[in-house]
């Protein structure tokens, strides 16, 4: 048996993240990591969950600026995001936030960037072990020596005074701990089908003129499918790569999509929702089949990613939960619900609410965390909530009329400035109403409304 302060599920950018809180502030601290192999990494190592793109405030909020990277991680420094409907578009060339990082931001590799971030957890002098699963955990265990035990699948036993959880979108422990201290099915809550993403990338090269045509730019499709926040993307990366991706509800209803034909990259024929890929072939035609070939012009990199140059991975609802801290247990990163499938990433929040979860575990403070990861990123929380929402019911010729409207705003204004009330007000009607709309919702967000899951919903041993 094995005994530490801070056991740690899950070797991501949350789970390490915790790891080298805890042991910076003095306690003892052991990263559990299942470990899956990459065609771009040596050794396994944690999962991928999103398109490895972080903005210039986002910087801020993950507290960790890319100065301290090596130099293989940032890929590709980004100057604007540009948002294409089926007849309009907007594009972005300042997020308009506060920030310590000088361009609009960057894309990086993202398995460069996990092991950053075990480097400097282990640096710091915690624990990393990967490649054996946690098969089970027992909450205020009183045969252990301290509070929780934590089984791995060889048989090794950790026991530890606090517990984060750090396993990502698929929540395989997480779920499984909450649900002994919720009166209600926390998959029935947290796992439907419904309520989560799949997101389907690859790595391909770009020609030449393209490659320049997306040069410091990440571009998303909206109104090009169906499907709450579902949209198609491309990260420019180095060499003229770029990945190419998106994000899908899982288990769409297609026969439940009114006038399929306004859907750029639906068929007339398509019986069920296409595959990853199949949308990703009709997005490549659609924007260059008149002049290139797409299997011979934009091949796949087959040593990128996790197989074959392609990524498949879960993103979890828009949502975060609460922790139950009264239970020595914190819920951190894509685990918690924040790999947003609006804005597909999570990276930032992840990075800061694992160091938030780590650093209080081990000063024996861990009920004070819902409060202190709700201070650090609760407004960025809130703000993709309330836009989520917002665009729920959005058809194609929403979006376009959205990015009309977005242009105008920007005319005026820029960025997150755009969505001022007394600028809407100078702009027209329809301005209006879409940052009235997004107000009230964002208003209705306010005291963690935002969490889908709260502290005083869990019941613990008395």
């Amino acid at each position: 048996m094995e005994r530490t302060d801070v056991a740690v599920v899950g070797g991501g950018p949350a789970g390490a993240a915790a790891g080298h809180a805890a042991a910076e502030a003095g306690g003892d601290a052991l990263v559990v990591e299942k470990g899956v192999p990459r065609a771009d990494r040596e050794e396994p190592g944690p999962d991928s969950t999103d398109a490895a793109g972080i903005l210039d405030y986002w910087v801020d909020i993950m507290d960790i600026h890319p100065d301290e990277f090596p130099d293989d991680v940032v890929l590709h420094e980004l100057d604007r995001a540009e948002f294409v409907g089926p007849r309009e578009s907007v594009t972005l060339d300042a997020t308009g936030m506060e920030s310590s990082y000088d361009s609009f931001g960057f894309c990086m590799q993202r398995a460069r960037f996990d092991d950053f971030l075990r480097e400097r957890a282990e640096r710091a002098g915690a624990g990393y072990r990967v490649g054996t699963p946690v098969a089970d955990v027992r909450l205020d265990d009183p045969d252990a020596p301290r509070r929780h035990a934590v089984e791995l699948a060889d048989g090794t036993e950790v026991t530890a005074d606090s517990l984060v959880l750090a396993d990502g979108p698929q929540r395989t422990v997480t779920n499984r701990v909450l649900d002994r201290l919720l009166s209600f099915d926390v998959t029935e809550r947290l796992g439907t089908r419904e309520a989560n993403h799949i997101a389907y990338q690859e790595h391909r090269r770009l020609p030449p003129a393209v490659a320049e045509d997306v040069r410091g730019a990440i571009r998303f499709w909206w109104g090009f499918l169906p499907g709450h926040t579902a949209y198609p993307w491309v990260f420019p990366n180095d060499d003229g790569v770029a990945r190419i991706g998106l994000t899908m509800p899982v288990d769409l209803d297609l026969a439940a999509v009114d006038r399929r034909e306004r859907y750029p990259l639906l068929r007339e024929d398509d019986e069920t929702v296409p595959s990853g890929s199949e949308y990703l072939r009709r997005l490549l035609e659609h924007e260059y089949g008149d002049e290139y070939d797409i299997e011979t012009d934009f091949p796949l990199v087959e040593d990128r990613g996790k197989r074959g140059g392609t990524e498949t991975y879960p993103i979890s609802s828009t949502q975060p939960v609460e922790s139950p801290v009264g239970a020595g247990v914190a819920v951190a990163g894509g685990a918690m619900g924040t790999t947003s499938a609006f804005h597909e990433g999570g990276d930032h929040v992840a990075v800061r609410t694992g160091a938030i979860a780590g650093r209080l575990a081990a000063e024996g403070r861990l009920t004070d965390y819902n409060e202190a990861w709700q201070t650090a990123v609760g407004e960025e929380v809130r703000r993709n909530v309330a836009l989520a929402e917002m665009c729920r019911s959005y058809d194609p010729s929403d979006w376009d009329h959205v990015f009309r409207t977005g242009r105008e705003l920007l005319a005026r204004d820029g960025a997150w400035g755009m969505f001022g009330v007394l600028n809407a007000a100078g702009t027209g009607l329809d301005a209006l109403r879409m940052v009235g709309g997004y107000k009230r919702r964002k208003f209705g967000l306010r005291d963690g409304e935002y969490c889908q899951i709260h502290e005083t919903d869990y019941r613990y041993r008395t």
